[in-house]
């Protein structure tokens, strides 16, 4: 008995063995602050050549990366987990997998930010995806693999219609075969035109329909109130009933969630090795082709496309204003000096081969990050712009419009100060009821136990497109608050403003402005009325770019 028994514990000390094989890890990993930009938003990760970058990115992005996970199911942890960025550059081993990396990441969390988690069930708000008793899709004819993509029917040509007349409304057409119902609720956040319809709730498959479907799905986006529009109004909750014979509800459902214990935010210093492990990527392609975008090339322009297997880079329709804004990291037309009239209508199709050390696309594309590489591949256009167009320029500081935010009667509610710092797109569950939720505005921002220093800080990020500077704060109000405000974006009040003697819109989507009469309501006025905030315009110096010479035909390939 003592044998047998003596035999089963040798057993198990080799199973323990086999089978507790330690964590894959980075072979030299460099984590840092990111640098100050006024679009912090995740980039990556990107990976070639045994290099693996993650740039922008809050523990929150860290912890969905490496564990696979919708953000929204990451639960817990400091009020500092969405605010704080970092960059993560590291060595791969050879013959790594998307899994081992993400094992890889988890491994880095784990030892230089001491991340402690555990998984849990809770509660979320979420749409349920349910089916009716006579679904309209068809079950899928072959087991071939599963495949969603999208087309964009009946897209307005051209710009906005002049004196501010109604758009042309465009249709997506999202075509799936052999797709479960599971796969499908999975992806309805991602579908272009969709996530602002579920104010980034998830949806769930509750439809309890088994095996794979073939289905088109057609809907329009949703339009900010003061919009005209022509064309049929297709709001994708219609669309799923009609077309799909399914259902859209949105309900408490219970989810599996990651459960941050605990978290430094200040990671372990790097090492020496990883101090010398990085140097400088290359600037310049290793070859590139510059031609002019055909005249009736429409699809596609300004639509960057990563091949990211090949090293390869494709941007249709580009113009050369797109490429010096890009190249040198400019956020607006009024950052750019000097330039020619002709720089906003010619446009080229640029097709570059990066040096294979530069990743230059997303391993893991996700509706949470940017899929391109433009922090590697900004200083290659640049050097490809300024040869080929033969430009001469320099960069100064100037006084630019800026603005700073000061009290006026605040109304905003005193935060739980252990509370997640963060903003979100639509009204979390506490703040639906606010009077300030109005989602036909267009733009709805709920901020949680953010003080005024971060909304500050935030509010480029929230409203692009009327804010291309930092936003200093004046407000001298202390502590965290929660608020939701709502607003139209800049372009429903362009398209809404009536016209001037000449048949240009009549001011500037950079000037505190009152009300339209189209019930569109700008960013400045929505800050006052319903915050009780303002933001004042000023003059601060910011960096532009001022091209002193730049020839128009570019020097052939």
């Amino acid at each position: 008995m003592k044998q047998v028994s003596a035999f089963s514990s040798l057993i198990v000390l080799f199973s323990t063995q086999a089978f507790s094989q330690p964590a894959p890890k980075f072979e030299v990993a460099d984590v840092h602050s990111s640098p100050h930009t006024t679009q912090p938003i995740v980039r990556g990760p990107f990976f070639s050549s045994g290099r693996y970058e993650l740039r922008y990115a809050n523990m929150l992005d860290l912890i969905r990366t490496a564990y696979n996970v919708d953000p929204e199911k990451v639960n817990g942890g400091p009020s500092w987990l969405e605010m704080e960025r970092y960059d993560v550059f590291a060595k791969i081993p050879a013959g790594s997998t998307a899994e081992s990396r993400r094992l890889m990441l988890q491994s880095l969390l784990a030892d230089r930010f001491k991340l402690v988690i555990h998984n849990d069930t809770r509660p979320m708000t979420a749409f349920a995806l349910t089916a009716s008793k006579r679904p309209l899709m068809k079950a899928a004819e072959d087991s071939g693999e599963s495949s969603c993509n999208f087309a964009v029917q009946n897209a307005p040509q051209g710009g906005p219609p002049p004196g501010g007349g109604p758009i042309q409304l465009p249709t997506i057409a999202y075509t799936c075969k052999g797709t479960t119902m599971a796969d499908f609720a999975g992806k309805m956040l991602s579908i272009p035109g969709a996530a602002q319809y579920f104010n980034n709730k998830l949806v769930v498959d509750k439809t309890e329909l088994a095996g794979a479907w073939d289905f088109t799905l057609r809907f329009t986006p949703k339009v900010p109130s003061g919009i005209q529009t022509t064309g049929e109004n297709i709001p994708i909750f219609d669309a799923v009933e009609k077309q799909l014979g399914l259902k859209l509800e949105a309900s408490s459902i219970p989810m599996p969630v990651l459960v941050v214990d605990s978290v430094n935010v200040k990671p372990t210093p790097n090492s020496e090795e990883a101090m010398k492990s990085f140097p400088p990527l290359p600037t310049e392609f290793e070859v590139a082709s510059l031609k002019p975008t055909a005249p009736d090339a429409n699809g596609g322009r300004g639509n960057a496309r990563p091949d990211i297997k090949n090293g390869r880079l494709y941007l249709p329709g580009f113009s050369v204003k797109n490429m010096i804004q890009i190249g040198w990291d400019l956020n607006g037309d009024e950052f750019l000096i000097g330039a020619p009239k002709w720089l906003d209508e010619d446009r080229y199709d640029i097709l570059a081969k990066a040096p294979s050390e530069v990743a230059i696309g997303d391993l893991t594309p996700s509706r949470n990050g940017v899929p391109v590489n433009i922090d590697a591949l900004r200083p290659m256009i640049r050097a490809l712009v300024t040869e080929r167009f033969k430009i001469e320029a320099r960069e100064e500081e100037r006084p630019l419009n800026a603005y700073t935010l000061v009290s006026a009667k605040p109304k905003m509610k005193k935060s739980d100060p252990a509370a997640r710092t963060r903003w979100q797109e639509g009204p979390v569950p506490e703040a639906a009821g606010s009077k300030n939720a109005n989602s036909s505005l267009g733009r709805m921002v709920t901020c949680q136990n953010v003080t005024m220093a971060q909304f500050a800080q935030m509010l480029p990020g929230i409203a692009p497109g009327y804010l291309r500077t930092d936003v200093v704060d004046a407000t001298g109000l202390e502590g965290g608050y929660d608020f939701t405000f709502s607003f139209s974006p800049s372009g429903a009040l362009q398209l809404g403003r009536p016209p001037s003697k000449d048949g240009n819109s009549t001011s500037s989507d950079n000037a505190p402005e009152a009300s339209e009469p189209n019930a569109a309501l700008s960013l400045f006025d929505a800050m006052t009325k319903q915050l009780g905030l303002k933001l004042e315009q000023q003059k601060r110096p910011a960096r532009v770019l001022v091209i002193d010479k730049m020839e128009r035909k570019p020097i052939d390939n």
